[in-house]
């Protein structure tokens, strides 16, 4: 039986140079990584972790679970397209088993079966599963146009802006089902079989066509479904479709414990082109949202780096607040990619920059516990006063890291890309922590303590934000407090909550103090005050324009006081409030402290 004919010309260049093109830039990536990460993926293939890879590949490449718990019908649009294309190949493959048996079949062969099965036996059975599965394919191609044309009706407020590869390779995807089903209708109509979509068709156009137009139509279809398929798989490795190939890596290099860090590396290519630019990103975007800025979203940022056309002021117009990565159904590590380009696109020599450090330790006080307050704790004096009153009311002996002045954690050198200068900072104050002995670190800022528990070396040392550290005093009965009738509503600091995941501390503080009403975005989906210091582009009275729309919200709920336990976001949402007066946890705990 021959399996080809000339229109299987472009399907097969098609596939040979997608191949060539995945081939060259996985070997590539892969080869390009440091000796350590070459080693963890060795190390992680004969456990478990390539099980649970596989587990969610499955569950996320073809299932899209993620995109169904943030929009059902952009779920099923995805699912019914790489789910039920993969079906489609499946039952392709076991269909021509049935037709042929266990005998070589050249890939054409397959793709293009009912082509060159006109003279066998019809099989029933196997023409009502693929026109099924057609059919549930075409479904989510008309969802495709459909999230184009009427986005907003799909949930969705904006879509993405296409690169010109984009658009050929999404041309042809919009084209190769349609295709698929006209030409197999008509070879229906000229030999008839086929199933309850394909057969249907076949025998009206049987009806109502002559054979010869038939046969003119036949051909012309089964080469423009060649040819959609050959410009799609030339043009998917330099369009977003990549993704559909770079996300599965993806998973399993994850689950090798591979990830991005402060300088760019390899990895990132795999983050970078696994975005589908789904678009999922853009809607939480305060900046979108609230002052219209529509090219620096994540989206646009991942496909500018990938392209090699980032530029200072996409990559450094960003809150870093997390809202898009939590939202991200391929969970790309969007804040570390940001701030490693920034490192790229401005880190400096720092050699004698800060020599300073030497000998500037104005720590004070004596105790197991040190409190270190942060830049812009000690700007927000009646913070720091608070938590001296709980100190004293807990009876806790406490050494000062930084009430006389210090240096800063390092973190805003990170997310500004010096992360050389970061890291000296880190140093120095390692060696400070050290050197006076504490067992546990707390601080009142959720940048300082997201720093010092993801990028300083603190064995032995345990480190609290003050609102675990409230809890832990109020729990133990070794802090009283009154509690009274007061309304709150609480704010979720971005590296507090997406950034350290601790919600349900302050919120339990604050039930110890009064009552608390939930605002509407909170917890994981939590605004971002808008002064974050990650982003350096924005104008003061943008920060400004953020915080009035985020107060506004908290306001609403009706409760008297916003409180937050960021003293960053304190700043920002008391510039921002009309009705409510703003305080950090601290203060409400040190007024509620029973005398």
């Amino acid at each position: 039986m021959n399996f080809f004919a000339p229109f299987c010309i472009p399907f097969l260049v098609g596939a040979v140079a997608m191949f060539i093109a995945l081939g060259w830039k996985w070997g590539l990536w892969l080869y390009r990584l440091p000796s350590a990460d070459k080693k963890r993926i060795v190390r992680g293939i004969p456990t478990r972790a390539t099980l649970d890879a596989a587990g969610e590949a499955v569950c996320e490449s073809l299932l899209h679970r993620r995109i169904f718990r943030v929009n059902p019908l952009l779920g099923y649009m995805h699912l019914s397209l790489a789910f039920g294309w993969f079906l489609l190949i499946a039952a392709g493959w076991a269909e021509t088993v049935a037709y042929v048996g266990f005998r070589w079949v050249p890939l054409q062969g397959h793709v293009f079966f009912r082509y060159f099965a006109t003279g066998l036996p019809h099989k029933p059975i196997f023409a009502f599963i693929m026109d099924l599965l057609l059919l549930f394919v075409l479904s989510g191609v008309a969802l495709a146009w459909g999230k184009r044309l009427f986005s907003k009706r799909m949930g969705m407020r904006r879509t993405t802006k296409h690169m010109l590869g984009d658009r050929i390779a999404l041309s042809a995807l919009w084209f190769i089902f349609p295709a698929r089903l006209l030409a197999e209708s008509t070879t229906c109509a000229l030999y008839e079989g086929g199933g309850f979509l394909t057969g249907t068709i076949g025998a009206w156009m049987s009806a109502h066509l002559p054979t010869m137009a038939l046969l003119t139509i036949e051909s012309a279809a089964w080469w423009f479904y060649s040819s959609c398929l050959g410009i799609f798989f030339v043009a998917l490795p330099f369009s977003r479709y990549m993704h559909i190939f770079t996300e599965v890596p993806l998973i399993f290099l994850r689950r090798y414990r591979l990830r991005s860090g402060e300088k760019e590396r390899s990895y990132d290519r795999f983050q970078v082109d696994a975005c589908s630019r789904c678009g999922i990103c853009i809607d939480p975007c305060q900046l979108q949202s609230v002052l219209g800025v529509d090219n620096v979203q994540s989206v646009y940022f991942l496909r500018d780096r990938r392209y090699g056309m980032l530029r200072t002021e996409v990559a450094d117009n960003c809150l870093i607040c997390g809202r898009c990565a939590q939202r991200c159904p391929v969970r790309i590590d969007l804040n570390t990619l940001r701030i490693n380009s920034r490192d790229r696109l401005h880190n400096l020599p720092a050699e004698r920059r800060y020599d300073y450090l030497k000998g500037i330790d104005r720590s004070s006080g004596t105790g197991k516990v040190g409190y270190f307050a942060g830049c812009m704790t000690l700007l927000t004096p009646r913070t720091l006063a608070a938590m001296e009153r709980i100190f004293h009311a807990a009876g806790e002996e406490v050494w000062w890291a930084d009430r006389d002045g210090s240096v800063c954690c390092g973190r805003p050198l990170k997310l500004a890309g010096e992360t050389d200068a970061a890291r000296k900072m880190r140093k120095y104050n390692t060696e400070l922590f050290r050197k006076h002995g504490i067992t546990t670190l707390v601080t009142s800022c959720p940048i300082c303590l997201k720093v010092f528990r993801e990028d300083y070396a603190l064995d032995g040392i345990e480190v609290l934000h003050h609102s675990q550290y409230l809890f832990r005093l109020i729990r133990s009965g070794r802090l009283v407090i009154e509690r009274g009738s007061g309304q709150f509503t609480y704010h979720d600091p971005c590296e507090l909550g997406r950034g350290s995941e601790i919600y349900d501390e302050p919120r339990a503080v604050i039930e110890a103090v009064g009552s608390l009403l939930e605002p509407v975005d909170t917890r994981e989906n939590a605004l971002c005050c808008g002064s974050s210091v990650g982003n350096t582009a924005i104008t003061d009275g943008q920060q400004l324009q953020i915080a009035r729309s985020v107060t506004a919200e908290l306001e609403a709920t009706g409760a008297g006081t916003i409180v937050t336990a960021c003293p960053l976001c304190k700043k920002a949402l008391g510039r921002g409030a009309v009705h409510a007066e703003v305080r950090d946890l601290s203060e409400i705990v040190a007024d509620a402290v029973s005398n």
